[in-house]
Order: C-alpha cells, then structure tokens, then sequence
C-alpha cells in the first residue's frame, strides 16, 4: 500500500501522517475502553488528548458527506489540523522535519485555552 504514496507521488508527509493519524486512533480507541472503566475524569491530560483526537477524526476526517470532494492536499491539512491537537513529542511517527513544516501551533494552543475555561 505505502508504494503508491510519498515524495514523488503524493505529498512527502503522506505515508508519516497516515501512520500517526491511525497510531493516535488506536489509542484513542484503547482509552475510550478505559473510560468505561474509570471515568474520563479519572485520565491524564494526554489520556484525555487523545479521546479528543479520536472523537475529531472521526467527526473531521473519515466522516464526510456523499457530497464532499476534498483532495488529498486537503484531507492531508485536515490531517495536520487534527495531528496538531496532540503534544509535538508526542508525534514520534512523523518526521522531525514534517512537525516543523505542517504542525499547527494555534491549534495546540487553542487546546490549551480551552481546557483553562
């Protein structure tokens, strides 16, 4: 599958964000069980990231209208927009020169802000 992706063929972050957007759902996923268990009050500041990062990739990503025509370009910004809710050191799949090129620091900080209200 990763042949057809990549400089050259896509954009160059294509294959890293890929992984690191699925590699961030899955945990997601996993803390959603936990959540069950103890509370999502009971979880960190990053457990609770994360849970955020899997409600909006599912909401902003996979979940779009018959209608919808976004191209890659597109969906790899909206990639980076849902990435950058997360921590930079947190991105441990992602090239470091891809986080400085496409991280979104508004968007981190935004998320501060708000967990503040």
């Amino acid at each position: 599958m990763d042949d057809g992706i990549g400089e050259g063929l896509t954009r160059e972050d294509h294959g890293d964000v890929s992984d690191q957007m699925y590699a961030a759902y899955a945990e997601g996923e996993d803390l959603r069980d936990l959540v069950n268990i103890v509370g999502r009050e009971a979880l960190s500041e990053r457990d609770n990231k994360y849970l955020d990062f899997a409600d909006s990739f599912e909401t902003e990503f996979v979940d779009q209208d018959f209608d919808t025509n976004r191209d890659l370009e597109d969906t790899l910004d909206i990639g980076w927009d849902l990435l950058s809710m997360l921590p930079k050191e947190e991105l441990n799949r992602v090239d470091e020169e891809f986080i400085e090129t496409y991280y979104r620091e508004e968007a981190a900080d935004q998320e501060v802000v708000e967990a503040a209200d």
